[in-house]
């Protein structure tokens, strides 16, 4: 399929699942195991839709890295086994490694806890040019560490600053640090990969039957899958308060590994693609000097210092 119709149909598969406004956003509307109309017949289809997305992205991520003036972040946050890495692996298998830095954020250290909790992530924004993926991000200090108090109580903070109010103030705060980078033109997008408890039961289940994936599966998957009802109000929280215009959510189903990989490449595309990417221009001085090096390749008239260096070698 050419580029332009790829690039063309894109929003259709990223469009529905995008939320600008978070105000009316519900997670139950959202079906996890959403294909837009697609069967399990279509995957062939779906996965040559995919290579051809993987092509146009890669085109793109090109023109981006040579113009050197926006900076892309990809945010995604999902619950266990919901496909985050497998996404990631395969929306970007074509990209330029030089151009793309994925960054995982685990517990956070004594030297992190020691920071604001946008501390750890700032440093890893990327510089114009590229693409930066948070695989999982500042957003956990409003799930994680909302689910489970006693991981706020080890960020020290003064009694005074904890208040009832501590996740409005924090929602607060990320979106003007997202407008803050906006405005600099770093161009953020996120990701919201919404499996369902049964998709994630029967993945668990795979792993710790399937000998090559154990090496996937942690006791504390099945603590974590305890507090699934927690979450999952945490995640409506999340979205509801920091879906905007200029970084919006998209909650993306993810039952079904290839369409959620489906959805996400377009939605990486179509943000691309806005940005009005081109090669730069080159100046008429540059072609001179372009045209100059041709002709010295073309002609024999290659300077060389051989024989300089060979002419003050000691005996």
């Amino acid at each position: 399929m050419p580029k332009k119709d790829t690039i063309k149909r894109a929003r259709g598969f990223s469009e529905p699942f995008r939320i600008t406004d978070g105000s009316k956003f519900r997670l139950k509307d959202i079906d996890p195991g959403e294909t837009l109309g697609l069967g399990s017949e279509d995957k062939p289809r779906a996965k040559g839709a995919l290579a051809n997305g993987v092509e146009a992205l890669a085109d793109l991520q090109d023109m981006l890295y040579a113009q050197d003036r926006w900076a892309v972040l990809l945010i995604f946050q999902a619950m266990d086994a919901a496909g985050k890495d497998g996404t990631i692996k395969h929306v970007m298998s074509g990209v330029n490694p030089q151009g793309c830095q994925v960054y995982s954020f685990k517990s956070p250290s004594s030297e992190e806890l020691d920071h604001d909790f946008l501390w750890r992530c700032m440093k890893y924004v990327p510089e114009r040019g590229r693409i930066g993926i948070f695989n999982r991000s500042y957003y956990e200090e409003t799930l994680v560490v909302r689910v489970h108090s006693e991981f706020l109580s080890r960020q020290t903070l003064p009694p005074e600053l904890v208040t009832k109010d501590i996740w409005k103030e924090r929602f607060q705060d990320i979106r003007s640090f997202e407008r803050y980078l906006t405005r600099n033109g770093v161009v953020i997008r996120k990701f919201f990969l919404h499996v369902s408890k049964g998709e994630q039961k029967r993945r668990f289940l795979e792993r710790l039957e399937n000998p090559e994936k154990n090496w996937k599966f942690s006791a504390n998957d099945i603590k974590e899958r305890a507090f699934w009802d927690d979450y999952m109000v945490a995640y409506e929280d999340m979205i509801r308060h920091t879906a905007s215009p200029e970084a919006p959510w998209y909650v993306v189903p993810a039952d079904n590994k290839w369409f959620t990989r489906i959805a996400v490449a377009a939605a990486v595309i179509e943000t691309l693609e806005a940005l009005n990417l081109r090669y730069p221009k080159v100046s008429e001085e540059k072609l001179k000097e372009l045209a100059a090096a041709k002709q010295a390749l073309v002609g024999g008239k290659e300077k060389s210092s051989a024989g300089k260096i060979a002419a003050h070698t000691p005996a």
